[in-house]
């Protein structure tokens, strides 16, 4: 069990992995403030899997890498971390937006001893009803130690690979990536700095049913119901 960070030297490196497919309204905005952090050393990989939009062109110019993987959220990050260099290994969405000290709260987190980690959300619509779902999100993540994708999930990558990474499923591969990481290690932490994450998937099939869905979808998970069958029902 990997519960402390004595073995990890000050100073250690974030290894950004971004997940994306058919991102190019978004990708330019997310990787310009992930600048800043790149010059402190962060390294930033995005991971392509099939984009038709000339992401990954857009994308070169301002990462460090582009790989390229089969699509799947799960298989695209695994493939990233595979080829990260950094000791830290940090998990963002292409439609995510970090705070500007973001990878510097990542880097003081897991050298006072976290394991893993995620952070407090907020998404980027205005609408009243979206500040109680992100309140419920970041409260419930904090209740339960199981983390969305969404939020920004890093961890020392010797405890992601002892874990074996990601479970190569069609969805929720954070909350299994979640649920092993708590069973291999005590310290976690969910950081008070938020990402703004896009709310256009509760704009587009409307809040309240996005809302029921996730929570049928949670559910079901926990009674062991395939992934697969999770992912029919999600589309």
């Amino acid at each position: 069990m990997v519960t402390d960070g004595t073995d990890l030297p000050g100073g250690c490196r974030v290894s950004c992995v971004i997940p994306a497919l058919n991102e190019a309204p978004s990708i330019l905005a997310t990787l310009g403030l992930l600048q800043p952090m790149r010059d402190r050393g962060t390294e930033v990989l995005l991971v392509d899997g099939g984009s038709r939009d000339g992401t990954p062109e857009r994308a070169h110019p301002l990462v460090d890498r582009v790989l390229t993987a089969a699509p799947g959220r799960a298989s695209q990050m695994n493939a990233g971390a595979a080829h990260a260099q950094g000791e830290i290994l940090w998990f963002l969405h292409a439609d995510t937006e970090p705070s500007p000290e973001a990878d510097q709260a990542i880097r003081g987190a897991i050298e006072d001893g976290a394991d893993w980690g995620y952070f407090s959300v907020r998404l980027s619509g205005e609408r009243r009803l979206f500040r109680m779902v992100e309140r419920m999100m970041t409260a419930r993540s904090r209740m339960t130690g199981i983390a969305t994708g969404d939020q920004g999930i890093f961890v020392r990558r010797a405890l992601f690979e002892q874990v074996g990474g990601f479970p190569e499923q069609p969805l929720m591969e954070d909350v299994a990536l979640s649920v092993r990481l708590k069973r291999a290690a005590e310290r976690r932490v969910c950081l008070p700095s938020r990402l703004i994450t896009s709310s256009r998937r509760w704009e587009e099939r409307g809040a309240v049913r996005v809302i029921l869905l996730m929570w049928w979808l949670r559910l079901a998970c926990a009674l062991g119901v395939a992934p697969e069958r999770l992912a029919r029902w999600y589309r």
